[in-house]
C-alpha cells in the first residue's frame, strides 16, 4: 500500500519527509551544502545547478572534452559534504551531471575512494536527445538537446538503496518529487500526491528565493544598525561604500552577532529552505534554526508565481493544479502548502534546445550634463556612419535616462547610451563596431567617455523548446550495482485544455478616496524567464488588496504602465487562492536570456519595474 492510500485509509502515515535543498544555480553559494547538512535534521538533501544558459554552458565544456559537461562544482562541494551526508545519514540527489551524469557518477565514486566515504552511487540518463533531434532534422545546427525527465528515475536509484543520485537534466521539481515517491511509495497514479510533493519542488528549486531572497518587501524585516538614525535615507550624496550589514529578525537579535573583528553585525544572508513533506503531499515549508532570511506565506506565494504560465504546472510525472493550493502560517517561519490537486501529466515532454545564435558586441557610452538628447543623437550618427560599410545585420540603441538635473554626484548627472550589435559573422562585430566607438574619443559630444573599452565580440547562444512524445524518451535509472532499469512512459496522460477563468472578487465600492503612489506600495511582485517570453506575477496582501487589484491590473493597464510590452502578446491568468495575477509576455526575451536581447535579459526586474510605476491606489490599503 502507497502513502497516499495509507493516508486515505486513516492508517498510521509514514514519517515526514526533509528534504532540503542547497543549490538554485550554478554559482550558487559554495558553503550552503556544508550549512544544510550541519544546521539540523535532513533526510534529503538536493541540488538544482541546470538552466537554460547552464546548458549552453555545459555544451562548450564538453566540445571540449566530451567527458566533461557537467558542474564540476558539486564534486568540490562533496570533498566535505560527502562524509557529512553519511555520517548524518543524508542521501543526496543533484542534477549537476548536466549532459554527462555517467562521468559525474564515476567521478564521485572516484572522489569517495580518495576520502575515505563508501558510497552508493546511481544516476539517471536518456535525456540527451541531441542525436535524434538532429537526425530527424528538428535539431539542426543545436549544440544541446535535453528532454526534461521526470522524477520517477530518481525514486527507482533510491529504492535500490542509492546514497547519491546524480542526473542529467530532468525538471527542477523532480528532485523533490522523486524522492518523495520512493519514501511514501506513491504509485505513478497517485497525482494529488505528486502533485504536493511537484509544488514543494518548485518552491525549493531556486534556494533562497523562498526564504527572504529577492523578495520585494524585503525592508520590512531588516532592522537598522545600532548607529543609524530611524527612518533616515541615504543621501544621494553619500557614497555607497558601506556593506548593509542588518540581520533580518529571525536571524540575529539587535544585540546579535557580529563579524570577527569589526563590531558590526552579520551581514543579510538568507538560509536555504527545506520542505517536510507528508504522505498525501501536503508539506510544510521552513528553513534550518538560526539561519538567515523569513519563512512567511508571502515569501513562498513569490516563489510559487516564479517562472509559471497558468493555473496549470505541468510536468512529464504530474500536471500540478495551482489554483487548488492554500497557504497558512503555522509558526515561525513555517509556511503549510495543503489542497494541491494533481492531473494527468501532458503526453508530450519538453525538450530544451541550445544552439550558436552568432556574434554579439555591446558598447555602452556616458553622456553627462547638459543636451543629453542631442548628445545622443550626435554619438548615434556618428557611429552609424563609421559603420555604413559593414555595418551588423542586427543593431540596437536604447537611451537610459539615470540623469538628474543639479546632481551633487558626477554619476548622477549621467545618462547610459547602449549600443548592442548581432550578426552571423564575427568580422561586423568586432574591429569594425570596436574601432568605430574608440576613434570617436577626442571628436564627439564633451564629456565623451565608454564604461569599458569596447571588446572584440564573442559568440552567443539561443535557446528554443520543442515537444515530443514521452512515449519516445528514454528514461533510464542506472542503479548502484550498474543494473539498468527502464522507466515506463505515463500510463494515463491528458492534453493541457485551456481552464475556465474564475470568477472576479466583489471589486472595492466606488468613490474612495485614493493616493497617487507607486503600486508596489500595496502588492508584491516576482518576474522571470520562460525561453523566450517574461513571466509576471502580482499578489496582493490583503482580501481588500486582491479586490482592487483583479479589477485593476488588466492586461490594458499592465500595457500602460509598461510601454515596452505594448505591443507583445499578453496573457493575464488569475490565481484566486493566491491572491495573484500572473501575466506571460511573450517574446520579451528574444531568443532567450543567452542572446542577451534587453538590459535585463532574465527579467529578473520587470516585476520591481512594475511596482515603481505610480497608479492611484485606494488610500485604505495603504
Amino acid at each position: 500500500m502507497g502513502g497516499a492510500e495509507v493516508a486515505r485509509a486513516g492508517l498510521p502515515a509514514p514519517a515526514p519527509l526533509r528534504i532540503g535543498n542547497a543549490s538554485g544555480f550554478y554559482g550558487d553559494r559554495f558553503d550552503a551544502v556544508r550549512e544544510m547538512l550541519t544546521g539540523g535534521p535532513l533526510d534529503v538533501l538536493t541540488g538544482d545547478y541546470l538552466a537554460e544558459l547552464t546548458m549552453l554552458i555545459l555544451g562548450r565544456d564538453r566540445l571540449k572534452d566530451p567527458n566533461r559537461g557537467y558542474a564540476k562544482t558539486f564534486l568540490r562541494q562533496l570533498e566535505e559534504g560527502l562524509g557529512l551526508a553519511v555520517e548524518r545519514g543524508v542521501r543526496i540527489v543533484a542534477n549537476a551531471g548536466g549532459l554527462a551524469p555517467a562521468a559525474l557518477a564515476d567521478a564521485v565514486r572516484e572522489l569517495a575512494d580518495r576520502v575515505g566515504v563508501p558510497v552508493r552511487v546511481a544516476h539517471v540518463e536518456g535525456d540527451d536527445v541531441l542525436e535524434r533531434a538532429q537526425r530527424e532534422g528538428w535539431g539542426q545546427g543545436a549544440l544541446t538537446a535535453n528532454a526534461y525527465l521526470g522524477g520517477a528515475g530518481i525514486a527507482a536509484c533510491l529504492r535500490a538503496g542509492a546514497d547519491v543520485v546524480v542526473t542529467g537534466r530532468v525538471t527542477d521539481a523532480a528532485l523533490v518529487s522523486g524522492p518523495a515517491a520512493a519514501h511514501f511509495g506513491w504509485a505513478p497514479d497517485d497525482w494529488d500526491a505528486l502533485a504536493g510533493a511537484v509544488v514543494a519542488g518548485h518552491v525549493l528549486e531556486c534556494g533562497a528565493q523562498a526564504t527572504g531572497g529577492n523578495y520585494a518587501f524585503f525592508t520590512e524585516h531588516l532592522l537598522p544598525r545600532p548607529q543609524d538614525p530611524p527612518a533616515s535615507p541615504r543621501s544621494s550624496a553619500e557614497p555607497f561604500n558601506q556593506p548593509f550589514t542588518a540581520p533580518l529578525p529571525h536571524q540575529a537579535s539587535p544585540a546579535g552577532p557580529t563579524e570577527a573583528g569589526t563590531g558590526r553585525r552579520a551581514p543579510y544572508r538568507p538560509g536555504f529552505p527545506l520542505a517536510e513533506i507528508h504522505a498525501d503531499g501536503s508539506c510544510v515549508i521552513t528553513k534550518h534554526p538560526g539561519t538567515g532570511g523569513a519563512v512567511t506565506t508571502e515569501t513562498v506565494t513569490a516563489q510559487l508565481l516564479y517562472e509559471t504560465q497558468d493555473a496549470r504546472y505541468a510536468g512529464p510525472d504530474v500536471t500540478a493544479r495551482l489554483d487548488t493550493l492554500r497557504l497558512a502560517r503555522e509558526g515561525p517561519d513555517r509556511v503549510r502548502i495543503s489542497g494541491a490537486r494533481g492531473e494527468a501529466p501532458p503526453p508530450d515532454v519538453k525538450v530544451g534546445l541550445t544552439r550558436f545564435g552568432g556574434w554579439r558586441n555591446e558598447v555602452t557610452f556616458v553622456l553627462t550634463g547638459l543636451d543629453i538628447e542631442a548628445k545622443a543623437a550626435l554619438v548615434r550618427d556618428q557611429v552609424e556612419e563609421a559603420l555604413a560599410g559593414q555595418r551588423p545585420a542586427e543593431v540596437r540603441w536604447t537611451l537610459a535616462r539615470t540623469d538628474r538635473a543639479d546632481a551633487a554626484v558626477q554619476e548622477e548627472a549621467s545618462a547610459l547610451l547602449r549600443l548592442v550589435a548581432r550578426d552571423p559573422r564575427p568580422e561586423p562585430v568586432g574591429r569594425a563596431l570596436s574601432g568605430a566607438a574608440v576613434e570617436l574619443a577626442l571628436a564627439s559630444v564633451p564629456g565623451f567617455h565608454v564604461t569599458a573599452p569596447p571588446g572584440k565580440g564573442a559568440p552567443y547562444g539561443v535557446f528554443e523548446a520543442a515537444f515530443v512524445p514521452a512515449a519516445g524518451v528514454p528514461h533510464t535509472a542506472v542503479l548502484p550495482g550498474g543494473e539498468r532499469h527502464s522507466v515506463d512512459p505515463p500510463a494515463h496522460t491528458r492534453g493541457l485544455l485551456p481552464l475556465d477563468a474564475p470568477p472576479l472578487p466583489e471589486p472595492l465600492p466606488p468613490g474612495l478616496p485614493t493616493v497617487r503612489a507607486p503600486l508596489g506600495r500595496v502588492v508584491g511582485a516576482r518576474s522571470g524567464d520562460k525561453g523566450g517570453s517574461a513571466n509576471i506575477g502580482v499578489w496582493a496582501r490583503s482580501d481588500a488588496g486582491w479586490r482592487w487589484l483583479a479589477h485593476e491590473l488588466t492586461v490594458e493597464r499592465l500595457r500602460h504602465l509598461l510601454p515596452e510590452v505594448e505591443e507583445l502578446p499578453i496573457t493575464r491568468h488569475l490565481l484566486p487562492n493566491l491572491r495573484a495575477l500572473n501575466f506571460l509576455v511573450e517574446g520579451l526575451l528574444g531568443q532567450g536570456v543567452a542572446a542577451q536581447a534587453r538590459f535585463d535579459p532574465q527579467a529578473k526586474a520587470v516585476g520591481e519595474w512594475l511596482r515603481a510605476r505610480q497608479l492611484d491606489l485606494p488610500e485604505e490599503l495603504l
